[in-house]
């Protein structure tokens, strides 16, 4: 495996690194290569004394670097998880500082980043306090915990024409959804979607990939996906 993991030169930059459920050898490529080619790893705690002692990210970034042989700075950032602006702001701080002393920077998160994630909330913040910084990020994407249980149970998360629902068991406030809209048929127009705060994206990864920020009119690709973004403040 160790092969295919293709050498990146970086320039100086900010990936936020989705670890996956819990396994590390449900990284993806892609993450392994932001560890081997960064000059430091930012790891969550939840422990105030900094110590990774019951840490699952810790593991999983110990254990790819294991895998990689080569060692990195680790940086404790202490994530109470409260859902709390403050800290946010305190670990956005931590993330910057460390990119100034060290380079180059992962910041790691379980599951994947889209899906209730604090990476957004810290990129935010990142964006008014060091637009350098953030004009140099990328999110890379992981494995879910529920796809992971589902292939786990042998069992689909959806066929057919079969729904596919994630939703906040408790929520904190009005809940806000986000649509993801799949398998159109080539001809359909798009009107039936209805309004929103749309991405289209055609043959994502592919050669002639193309990511349009709005939906488009016609579908034309076979591999067609829509987003339709919550309406967020």
């Amino acid at each position: 495996m160790q092969n295919i993991i293709k050498k990146i030169t970086m320039a100086l930059k900010l990936y936020m690194v989705s670890l996956g459920p819990g396994d590390v050898e449900l990284l993806t490529l892609k993450a392994l290569n932001a560890f081997r080619d960064c000059d430091a790893i930012c790891v969550p705690t939840k422990s105030k004394d900094n110590s990774f002692t019951k840490s699952i990210s810790h593991k999983i970034v110990t254990d790819a670097l294991d895998f990689l042989g080569c060692t990195k700075k680790i940086i404790p950032v202490y994530s109470p998880m409260q859902f709390n602006k403050q800290d946010w702001i305190d670990e956005a701080n931590i993330i910057i500082k460390a990119s100034k002393e060290h380079g180059s920077i992962c910041f790691v998160t379980l599951g994947d980043a889209a899906i209730y994630s604090s990476i957004y909330y810290l990129l935010d913040i990142i964006k008014q306090k060091d637009l350098s910084l953030y004009k140099n990020f990328e999110v890379i994407a992981g494995v879910t915990s529920f796809s992971a249980a589902s292939a786990v149970a042998k069992k689909a998360l959806c066929l057919g024409d079969e729904e596919l629902i994630i939703k906040p068991i408790n929520p904190r406030n009005d809940v806000r959804t986000t649509e993801i809209l799949m398998r159109p048929k080539i001809g359909m127009d798009t009107e039936r979607l209805g309004d929103g705060n749309f991405y289209t994206f055609e043959n994502m990864y592919l050669d002639n990939e193309i990511i349009t920020p709005s939906k488009i009119k016609t579908v034309s690709k076979y591999m067609t996906l829509f987003l339709k973004f919550a309406k967020r403040d």
